[in-house]
């Protein structure tokens, strides 16, 4: 690994309307180094690849490559300027040939023949050793081969920078030591490459640099020998800056006496979510945590059926039922705020009021609609209870702020009156005033004998709220902590090194 600094982005500032996506984030590459960017969801990662590689436009900031300024307004200035980006979606044509895919679109072998193609391909394929031939269709290939044939076709565009965006998350054991060889051998060849991955093995294996964003802010550069695990798991999850010793002594720890609502065994999804047993008392809060990747979402999507359920058994309140599709889950009082909120969560183009009124109307079926007297009376209380903040609630809600949005989604399920409600980051990217008051409202309902499943990526909330956490790594539950164990250095170490239990 060499010292000459092949890209540097210095001072880099973007911002959307309502979010400031990158703050003065700088970061630095050199040759023939592997470098990984880290951070969770929100931190800022894939729009700093995307200002590096031209897709979004930077609004303050300078980039420089081998040292010389570099204005990157497009994708393609980003390329004629050496840097390379293979993306977790592999771009190229399967029904074409490994030759064809490496050199389509590239005017100067548009009239080479197919056989000097092919020749030339399989000299790069060689070279990179990629066990794939040239003349055979890029279909027949595994993922991870056709990810290194992606790679290919950038280094053999001669790129000084390669970045590979989660180029792992599909792939098996095998397929990704196959992958970090090539990159090893790119490496030794002098570029430059850039790896995002969720994996924290994987950037231990194979890195030299790891660069650590955090709510779109740059928190530090280091090595990887001089960063323990732990330590990484720290600075991507951070330290929640308000003070809330006031909200966690105010914490009500209900728990029903044992009286278990929803217990699952051996459940599994189609997403890949491990069989894992589960079950949560009346008034208890209790919540996932982990890093990105690790399986947490997946796990609460497959208690509501959002996932396709590929086994397991579920009881409430101690009799056996069948759960398979979400209907199910909220006939049996079971509500769930997702991740993705504007995918999962709001419909855009419709009212606050309708909005507010779904899951309800759902329940009540679709031949008994609720009157619209009735939406407007259920609209104004829960616009109230929960102080959402709108102009009226006919406006559209993609016209709200992203903490109002959430408190709508909210709405939309107490008003369904649940037994068990299923809360995945449901104060990810709003201010801290509003999320103080979704973790109060957590609280207050978990006081009148809700059950409560909450995930947080800031580990501080989930100690805040929480009387019992699952940790999990790798998609399986590698620990389950309480009382004296919550705190964030047993937690830290959990995810880092647990190792798996049922539960």
């Amino acid at each position: 690994m060499g010292e000459k600094i092949v890209l540097s982005a210095k001072g880099i500032y973007k911002e959307f309307p309502g979010v400031k996506a990158l703050q003065d984030v700088s970061f630095f590459l050199r040759e023939g180094e592997i470098h990984a960017l880290m951070g969770e969801n929100g931190a800022g990662k894939s729009t700093l690849v995307k200002v590096l590689t031209g897709v979004y436009e930077k609004d303050k900031g300078i980039i420089e490559v081998d040292g010389k300024e570099s204005e990157i307004r497009s994708p393609q200035d980003a390329q004629d300027s050496g840097i390379s980006t293979v993306y977790q979606e592999i771009t190229l044509c399967p029904n074409l040939t490994v030759a064809e895919n490496m050199f389509i679109g590239r005017g100067k072998y548009h009239f080479v023949n197919r056989r000097a193609q092919e020749k030339k391909a399989e000299g790069i394929l060689a070279k990179l050793n990629i066990p794939a031939k040239a003349s055979q269709q890029l279909g027949t290939c595994s993922l991870a081969v056709q990810q290194m044939v992606a790679i290919a076709r950038a280094v053999d565009m001669e790129c000084k920078v390669l970045i590979l965006d989660e180029p792992t998350s599909s792939l098996d054991e095998r397929e990704v030591e196959l992958l970090f060889s090539l990159m090893r051998d790119l490496k030794q060849r002098g570029v430059g490459i850039i790896f995002i991955t969720h994996f924290l093995e994987q950037v231990y294996e194979v890195c030299d640099k790891i660069t650590v964003l955090r709510n779109g802010e740059l928190v530090g550069e280091y090595s990887v020998g001089e960063l323990p695990k732990v330590q990484l798991i720290s600075a991507m999850l951070g330290k929640d800056l308000e003070d809330i010793s006031n909200l966690r002594n105010s914490r009500r720890n209900y728990e029903g006496k044992g009286e278990v609502v929803y217990e699952a065994s051996g459940l599994s999804s189609a997403e890949g979510v491990r069989p894992f047993d589960f079950l949560i008392n009346k008034g208890e809060v209790n919540g996932f945590t982990g890093l990105l990747g690790s399986g947490r979402s997946e796990s609460v999507r497959a208690i509501f059926a959002a996932d396709r359920v590929t086994g397991g058994k579920v009881k409430v309140n101690g009799r056996d039922v069948k759960i398979t599709r979400p209907i199910d889950a909220m006939k049996n009082g079971i509500g769930y705020l997702p991740e993705d909120r504007k995918g999962d969560g709001i419909i855009q183009d419709l009212s606050v009021r309708e909005n507010l009124i779904l899951a309800f109307q759902v329940l009540k079926g679709f031949r008994h609609p609720i009157s619209r007297a009735e939406s407007e009376k259920l609209a104004d209380e829960f616009i109230d209870l929960l102080e959402i903040k709108t102009a009226s609630k006919e406006t559209p809600i993609k016209s709200l702020s992203g903490g109002n949005q959430q408190k709508v989604i909210l709405a939309r399920w107490l008003l369904t009156h649940p037994q068990f409600l299923i809360l995945d980051e449901p104060t990810r990217g709003i201010d801290v005033g509003t999320k103080l008051e979704i973790q109060k409202q957590v609280l207050k309902l978990a006081s009148e004998g809700v059950s409560i499943t909450f995930i947080s990526s800031e580990i501080e909330e989930m100690l805040a709220v929480c009387t019992r956490l699952i940790v999990m790594r790798d998609r399986k539950i590698v620990g389950q902590l309480k009382d004296e164990q919550l705190r964030s250095d047993v937690i830290m170490k959990t995810i880092a090194g647990g190792k798996a239990q049922n539960g």
